[in-house]
């Protein structure tokens, strides 16, 4: 399989509870535990950076496909959780609720709602993930 990044992600953590520096193509990202769980709460845990993919990715290729349709809606708004529940394997569900302006008819909002399951980052939480570690 081809990499879809060019560069790797990398990631440190050093004495400071919970607290990573993760590292992207252009810049730098804090990711921390909320102080409930013994963080300081510093950045987006790892849940919340998750649910944040999804979510960037999502508005992107809704705000992509409006654009190319020549479709006036100034303004997509996404709200996103997660969940789990653990009986005899572990079952995540995520809500994704995404609005737009009231100005935008019930077909239209259907045709964006599939849009929306076909971003690349739906895609792929929907199906097969292998995560191959090493040390």
């Amino acid at each position: 399989m081809e990499n879809l990044l060019e560069n790797n992600i990398t990631g440190n953590i050093g004495t400071q509870k919970y607290l990573c520096t993760i590292a992207w193509r252009n810049g730098k990202l804090l990711m921390d535990e909320p102080k409930n769980v013994g963080g300081n709460d510093l950045g987006p845990d790892p849940f919340s950076t998750l649910l944040a993919s999804l979510a960037g990715c999502t508005l992107s290729t809704l705000r992509m496909y409006i654009d190319r349709k020549g479709w006036d809606i100034p303004e997509i708004n996404i709200s996103l959780n997660i969940s789990q529940e653990n009986d005899s394997e572990l079952t995540t569900a995520i809500s994704r609720s995404i609005s737009f302006p009231s100005t935008v008819d019930e077909d239209t909002k259907n045709r964006l709602l599939i849009i929306a399951e076909k971003c690349p980052i739906s895609k792929i939480l929907k199906n097969k993930i292998l995560i191959n570690t090493s040390i």
